[in-house]
């Protein structure tokens, strides 16, 4: 991926100097064109198109925004209600992240989620130990986790 951005911002600058304008605007002419050409050549390339990464970027992004708001407005219930029904507890989350980078992401995300926080990753990391501030149903949990941050992350790293 990063051999894919150097080769735009290198074709960006043989477009400035080929044009004879060293403008911002033809820099950013010369980028667009050198992303079709590198979208072009994709399939020469070890890694999938580098735009595909920063999209994904770019929605982890705003899925850990949604959900830092969901996470704020039920913090927020649980703390202004007049009893205290919260059903703290700590789950075991199994996941399929393998790589040291993907697990630590994974883990901040959790624990910047109010409510939420990670304790332990297991020796194997395959586990995270998480203390959840009020949780109805682990496996509901689970799955939100999964089908959210995990499944960013992985269309992040792959």
């Amino acid at each position: 991926m990063a051999f894919q951005i150097l080769l735009n911002f290198f074709l960006a600058f043989i477009w400035m100097f080929l044009s004879n304008d060293y403008s911002t605007l033809a820099f950013f002419k010369g980028y667009f064109f050198g992303g079709l050409i590198i979208f072009a050549f994709r399939k020469f390339f070890d890694h999938r198109f580098y735009l595909l990464n920063v999209i994904a970027v770019i929605n982890l992004f705003f899925i850990f925004c949604i959900e830092l708001v969901k996470a704020n407005i039920s913090v927020l219930k649980v703390i202004l209600s007049p009893k205290l029904t919260m059903r703290p507890g700590i789950f075991a989350l199994e996941t399929e992240l393998e790589k040291d980078w993907e697990i630590t992401i994974l883990s901040n995300l959790i624990t910047l989620t109010p409510g939420t926080l990670v304790l332990e990753v297991s020796e194997d990391n395959k586990t995270l130990y998480i203390h959840a501030m009020d949780i109805e149903d682990v496996e509901q949990a689970r799955l939100d986790i999964k089908n959210s941050f995990e499944k960013a992350i992985k269309e992040v790293s792959r």
